[in-house]
Parts: structure tokens; C-alpha cells; sequence
């Protein structure tokens, strides 16, 4: 998933390009314009070195990356893929004014839909857009005498923005700037208005201590940090997004030690003894981490799911793709939820983890080169 971005060159554009069209228009039952189409971008790549993929092209090639993920657990809704045409954004004003739509459009409400915004791709290798964001909302992270204040996971690329002038509360909820490369410039950093982050305060159904956490999340995970391969084209900056699973929130972002390490707390206030292993602790104040968040979501009207659902979901997405003769790919380490991963089917299934296109590969951190 950490592919480098592959060198140009013509003919592996042109070989990349031929494979996706006939798959896609395949799919899409189109079969009688391939050769057409594959013409039309034999002779532009011949001319300019390049060529431009047709909305349908991107809105199929999206979806088809997102059905080839395997790293992701809720590929049933590929199709209900959203796409938002923005490649003619040449500023990086223009790009921050189609994210704040990205965000406005996929939170809905609380209704969140399945969304991802396409930016100029890589023309004859020279990268135009290039988002320094993790995801779109993110919380700042600092290091204090007392200890990192917000998200450890955040700390060098809030020190990146601190650098550049910006300065949050120093609280542990600070939402980052967006961090806008356009081709060689500096990045430019834009505030993301209030209006447009949906957060929601975790509370637990039973305990009303849980209030004094002060716990909270955003609602919508917008991964921006990603490049998309479709037909031999990069498009370095295309933010997408589902729903979050609650694990994701309660026992990673949460739970894990080198987060916002909660746990402690949690069984502090459920009156657990934490000095012994066998005494599952953990495992307790986890389920009741899980709880508070999917209820808190609940509440708010926020779409969530947990991760027994996630798994049926996936199980379905399995016997759709082998109707159609589509063999599912999967990393297994991470479609197992990182909670009671054996009560689902998952854990007691293998998967071929091979890399296919179009897909999604992750890029180097810019802030930390």
C-alpha cells in the first residue's frame, strides 16, 4: 500500500490505461466503444504525453477502488460511491472551496454519504495537487512538560503548521488546518470552518461519570493522505470517505496507548482493578468505551456502525462479488476488527492480499521528509 508513484512512461500509461478501459467499460456495459476510446487516448498520449480520463471514467474507476481495498471492511456500498468532478481547481483557494463542499456535501446531517473528490492527477510525472492532511478533520497534537495535550499520532505535522504561523487553543480537540500543495509552491494552510466539522460529544448510556472525560469526535473520516490509481493516472489528491466503524473510535483512536490512552480512566471510573492483567479489565472498559460511542452517535443522528454489523456487511459484499465471478481481496490484519475479532467470520477466513488497480496506495508524509 506503500507503493512509490511508478516513473513515467508513454507506454506504460498507454498499457494501464488499456487495461482499465476495457475492464470498466466492460462493467458498465460499453463493450462496443472501447476501441474507440482506446484511439482517443493512444493519440493524445502520443501528442501531449498525457491523457484526460471522462467523468464516468472516474466516477467507475473510484468505485472500483474502492471495491479492490483490502484493507476495508465496508466495500458493500462501492457503488453508492459519490464522485465530485473538481480536476479544473488551479488554485489552492479553489481546491480548500471543493473540500469544504466535500465536507458539507458527505456529513449531510449527520445522513453521511460515501463521498470522494477528484483533483487534477499527475501530468507526465509532475505531481498539481497534493493535500498534507492525514484526513480532512483531524485534532491538533502538543508536547508539554506534562505530556502530549491532543493527538500524539498529530504532533509533527501540527508542529509543520505551528512552523507556518498557525496556533490552536492547546486544547485536546483542536481541528487542524488543511495544508494545500499546488505542484512546487509552499502549501497553503486554510482554517476549516466550524460550520462544516460535525462533532460528537461521547456520553455513556448507563454512567453519567462518563461526562467527565470530556470525550469527543468528528463525525465524518475524511482520508485525504491517499493517491489514487486509476488507468495509469495519480491522482495524488482525492479525499474520500464512509462511516466510521466504532472501533475505529473507541479501540484505536481512544484506546491505543500511543492515542489519546483512555482506557485507565475508564476503568477508574467503573471501578475495575487495573493491576492485574487477568483481571480483563481492559477488556471490560473497552466494551464500555464502544458502547458510549455508538450511543453517543446513535443520539446525535450520526451514521455509525459496530463492528458485528461491519463483518455481515463484508460477508455480504463476499457473496455479491462471487455471483459476478469477482474473486474478494483482503489484508486480513486489518479487516479483522481490533475488537473480538474471532466472534466474526473473518478471522476464520483466509484472503489473497494481492494488490490490484485502480486502487488506493498511501504517500510518504511531506512534513516529515
Amino acid at each position: 500500500m506503500h507503493a512509490p508513484v511508478p516513473e513515467y512512461d508513454p507506454d506504460d500509461l498507454y498499457e494501464a490505461a488499456e487495461s482499465f478501459v476495457r475492464q470498466c467499460y466492460a462493467e458498465l456495459e460499453r463493450e462496443d466503444e472501447i476501441d474507440d476510446r482506446l484511439a482517443e487516448i493512444r493519440a493524445s498520449i502520443e501528442e501531449t504525453g498525457h491523457y484526460e480520463h471522462t467523468y464516468d471514467e472516474i466516477e467507475h474507476g473510484a468505485r472500483m477502488a474502492w471495491r479492490n481495498s483490502n484493507r476495508c471492511i465496508g466495500r458493500l456500498f462501492w457503488e453508492a460511491l459519490d464522485v465530485i468532478d473538481a480536476r479544473d481547481r488551479d488554485t489552492a483557494e479553489g481546491v480548500f472551496d471543493a473540500l469544504c463542499h466535500h465536507l458539507e456535501y458527505a456529513t449531510n446531517d449527520g445522513d453521511i454519504r460515501p463521498t470522494i473528490t477528484l483533483f487534477e492527477p499527475m501530468v507526465r510525472g509532475e505531481r498539481q495537487v497534493r493535500i498534507w492532511n492525514y484526513e480532512l478533520i483531524r485534532y491538533a497534537g502538543y508536547e508539554t512538560d506534562d505530556g502530549t495535550v491532543g493527538d500524539p499520532d498529530e504532533l509533527a505535522f501540527t508542529n509543520y503548521c505551528r512552523s507556518r504561523g498557525w496556533e490552536g487553543e492547546g486544547t485536546d480537540y483542536d481541528v487542524l488546518p488543511l495544508a494545500i500543495q499546488m505542484r512546487d509552491h509552499e502549501p497553503e494552510l486554510f482554517e476549516v470552518p466550524d460550520d462544516l466539522v460535525l462533532e460528537v460529544p461521547i456520553a455513556h448510556p448507563d454512567y453519567d461519570w462518563f461526562d467527565d472525560l470530556g470525550l469527543q469526535w468528528y463525525a465524518v473520516p475524511v482520508v485525504s493522505n491517499m493517491r489514487l490509481a486509476i488507468g495509469g493516472l495519480q491522482y495524488t489528491a482525492a479525499p474520500f470517505n464512509g462511516w466510521y466503524m466504532a472501533t475505529e473510535i473507541a479501540a484505536r483512536n481512544f484506546a491505543d496507548e500511543d492515542r489519546y490512552d483512555v482506557l485507565p480512566e475508564v476503568a477508574e471510573g467503573l471501578g475495575l482493578d487495573t493491576d492485574r492483567n487477568r483481571e480483563l479489565w481492559k477488556d471490560e472498559a473497552l466494551v464500555e468505551l464502544n458502547r458510549a460511542v455508538l450511543h453517543s452517535f446513535e443520539r446525535d443522528g450520526v451514521k455509525i456502525v459496530d463492528h458485528h454489523t461491519a463483518a455481515e456487511q463484508f460477508e455480504a459484499f463476499e457473496r455479491r462479488e462471487a455471483k459476478v465471478g469477482r474473486e474478494v481481496t483482503g489484508d486480513w490484519s486489518w479487516l479483522i476488527p481490533p475488537m473480538s475479532p474471532a466472534t466474526t467470520h473473518i478471522f476464520h477466513t483466509t484472503y489473497d492480499d494481492t494488490i490490484t488497480t485502480p486502487n488506493f496506495f498511501y504517500q510518504e508524509p511531506p512534513y516529515e521528509d
